[in-house]
């Protein structure tokens, strides 16, 4: 150590954490006796533990450690700073840097080896850059990058991987990580992967399901289950919970021998509510097969302040298939599915229609889960117009595909057929509506328990408008839905959510019915006990009349602007009984159908399905929360955008990930063998339906009913033909009814999109 040195750094607070030794030239460390064989500068580094010039010390005290840590940071700034000053006036280091950098560029470029710097230009001052963003786009370090990236490149090709995969969230980080290791990492093997770095994840996830069951207690949550078989007869049983923090899935058993007793799947579900706490659990939803509606029934008699409830998503897609079957509807469908099958099934055909679609297509499959039937009418609609011309064509008239017999059935369909294309126009009009409340239900982005009622009778007007209001018309699609809305999918909750949605609740039109206050009342009954069903019961009169913080004029402006559950948590504090009851009910999800996603092909069930199926349900949460507006029921989208719009899969369809029979199996992941059950046959019953008396079904007027005729954009019908003259008839349930009209073909560009 020199005199100099010394002599002029004695002035760093960094000395007295040196220990001076006579006729050593090193300084070594007070705490750890660690020999620094640089300056000051390098022995702060050391205790500030950044890894730069010399390992960190282990000794040191944290206050010691954060000082020299502010100190580096602080040195750094005004060595930045100083540079930035020396540049502007022409003096800085980067000039000089950048000239050595250029002459050594030019040494490689040329092969020379004359040194001489490359020519620059008047220009090249204000193209600058700080030497070590030169260093970094340096040619050998661009060089030694193409080299990594091509080998990453090969893995991926090597193993089919999709090019998206590095998009997954996951794909930076762990780049980052194994940069900043630096030279001589040595990657994690299979048994690795497969043992202690899986156990980790699994360990990750418990932490991460501590913050759900915080939300379970706050807000209460919702039971999903949901059955499929796969092809091999094999029947799986899932079961997820969901809340205002997202979707969970708990475990999933397997039960080839059980999903049709209603006795074990009431003991799978009370088990479920169990292990999550009964106070906690709201609801739990399924679809409505008769052994779910046993166990439902059975769970609610136990368990006395839940209810069960069937998926709404399910009962709307039984809604659709029940209309499908109406002769009119069932005769378009398959008229359209001959001219689509026709036309995909034959490479030439598809190609010329591709010519005149402009390369859209009239089918996009797996996009959706339900309503396929009518996404077909859907898109072929929206290429009328294209596959018109593309029959007429001279290039079709001169293939031989135009003398073929399903060829020319086509043609005369798409082209001579009078009633084809308005019954398509017509069985967009009386479906689209409910298919919009299928999308809002089936999104996973919010909880739709406080809209449910007011959308589906908004889907119902807006039918009965889009019939022109005429009875004939729309009466048979509304008994349709009535048949299934009324004894199975309205329940008391949907009614409570209903009434307690500010947004819905004081607006002119609210329906203040007895069917919506029974409803409230008695989920109030079973959810509260006495004291607390009181307390709500008076704390209802200032809501209802909005007095106190519920009339204040934040209050009302953000009804519409803040979802229901944030509305309540900000303006209810005054209520708290009232308020704890709405915030667990408008909390809920109303359908089931986030357990239906992915799961009938799957061979078996692990910790890796366990981790992959929960971190990708984590990424879709925060994603979703990122869009937090409120439903609105007057904006009810009428095209297909439901369709559309493609999400990826939670897991792959592809298996290869999970042949591994030695993966290791977490508590939640269970196969319970139906051999060891005790089978008991249940008596299937269907659950008791309440015969209320529904709002909508009063016929509306013409113009569309609660003067929503401005909110509307399908042209309506105004002239009638009945179908009974075309020979066309009902099929049994209802007498023939009138559907087509001259101007029924009147799908604008607004009614498609």
């Amino acid at each position: 150590m020199s005199s100099s040195d010394s002599k002029n750094s004695r002035k760093d607070f960094v000395w007295k954490y040196v220990i001076e030794v006579s006729g050593e030239q090193y300084l070594r460390c007070k705490f750890c006796n660690q020999i620094c064989t640089g300056g000051v500068n390098r022995l702060k580094h050391h205790l500030a533990g950044t890894h730069h010039g010399m390992k960190p010390c282990p000794k040191v005290s944290e206050d010691v450690r954060l000082i020299c840590k502010d100190a580096l940071a602080n040195f750094k700034d005004q060595k930045t700073k100083i540079n930035e000053l020396l540049q502007e006036i022409g003096m800085g280091p980067t000039s000089m840097h950048e000239s050595a950098l250029s002459k050594t560029i030019g040494t490689l470029g040329s092969g020379s080896g004359s040194g001489e710097p490359i020519p620059r230009g008047p220009m090249d001052k204000f193209t600058t850059s700080q030497p070590h963003q030169s260093t970094l786009n340096s040619r050998w370090k661009q060089e030694e990058r193409k080299e990594v990236c091509r080998k990453i490149g090969r893995f991926m090709y090597s193993k089919g991987l999709p090019f998206n995969t590095v998009n997954d969230p996951s794909w930076i980080p762990m780049m980052d990580t194994v940069a900043n290791f630096g030279p001589g990492f040595k990657p994690p093997s299979m048994h690795e992967l497969r043992t202690w770095i899986l156990r980790e994840e699994v360990n990750d996830l418990s932490i991460i399901m501590e913050d759900h069951k915080r939300a379970w207690k706050q807000y209460g949550c919702s039971i999903m289950s949901d059955g499929w078989t796969d092809g091999k007869s094999r029947c799986l049983v899932n079961f997820l919970v969901n809340s205002p923090a997202g979707t969970w899935f708990m475990k999933s058993i397997g039960a080839s021998n059980t999903i049709k007793n209603g006795e074990l799947m009431f003991k799978y579900l009370d088990d479920v509510v169990e292990e999550i706490g009964e106070e906690n659990v709201v609801q739990a939803i399924t679809d409505n097969a008769s052994n779910y509606v046993n166990a439902g029934m059975r769970l609610m008699e136990k368990k006395r302040r839940l209810w069960w409830t069937p998926c709404v998503a399910h009962c709307i897609d039984l809604m659709l298939e029940d209309i499908g079957k109406v002769t009119v509807h069932d005769t378009t469908l398959a008229q359209a599915r001959q001219v689509v099958k026709f036309i995909y099934g034959h490479t030439w055909v598809l190609s010329l229609m591709r010519t005149f679609t402009k390369n859209h297509e009239l089918l996009h499959p797996t996009i959706t889960w339900f309503a396929t039937s009518f996404l077909t009418l859907q898109s072929l609609y929206k290429q009328k117009q294209a596959l018109i011309a593309m029959f007429s064509s001279e290039k079709w008239g001169s293939s031989k595909w135009a003398k073929k017999v399903e060829g020319a059935k086509a043609r005369s369909t798409v082209l001579f057929d009078p009633n084809f294309w308005p019954h398509v126009a017509f069985c967009i009009k009386t479906t689209v509506p409910l298919v919009s409340v299928l999308r809002e239900v089936d999104s996973e982005e919010r909880p739709t328990m406080g809209y449910i009622y007011e959308l589906m009778d908004s889907a119902k007007e807006k039918i009965a408008f889009n019939c022109g209001g005429m009875e004939r018309k729309y009466g048979p699609i509304w008994r349709k839905i009535d048949a299934r809305w009324t004894p199975q999918l309205h329940r008391p909750l949907h009614a409570a959510g209903y009434y307690l949605n500010p947004q819905l609740r004081y607006e002119d039109k609210f329906s203040n019915v007895d069917e919506v206050r029974k409803g409230l009342f008695e989920c109030m009954d079973r959810m509260l006990d006495y004291q607390e069903r009181l307390k709500a019961d008076i704390q209802l009169d200032s809501f209802d009349q909005a007095i106190g913080e519920f009339g204040s004029r934040i209050a009302i402006d953000s009804r519409t602007l803040r979802s229901p559950t944030s509305w309540w948590m900000r303006f209810g504090g005054s209520t708290p009984e009232l308020q704890k009851f709405a915030i667990r009910v408008l909390s809920l999800t109303s359908s089931a159908s986030g357990c239906e996603r992915n799961w009938s092909t799957f061979e078996s069930l692990n910790a890796l399905v366990y981790v992959r199926y929960n971190t990708r349900l984590r990424e879709r949460s925060l994603q979703r929360k990122q869009n937090v507006d409120p439903i609105l029921v007057e904006e009810i989208d009428l095209d297909d955008e439901w369709i559309a719009e493609k999400e990826d899969p939670l897991l792959p369809l592809d298996l290869c990930w999970l042949q591994d029979d030695e993966l290791f199996t977490v508590d939640a992941i269970r196969v319970v063998s139906s051999d060891s059950q005790q089978t008991q046959a249940s008596s299937d019953h269907m659950i008791s339906s309440h015969s209320y008396k529904r709002k909508h079904n009063e016929a509306p007027s013409t113009s569309g009913g609660k003067g929503k005729e401005k909110e509307f954009n399908l042209t309506p019908i105004d002239e009638d033909e009945d179908l009974h003259e075309m020979g066309i008839h009902d099929s049994g349930h209802f007498p023939t009814f009138d559907t087509l009209d001259e101007d029924d073909d009147a799908l604008g560009e607004e009614d498609l999109n």
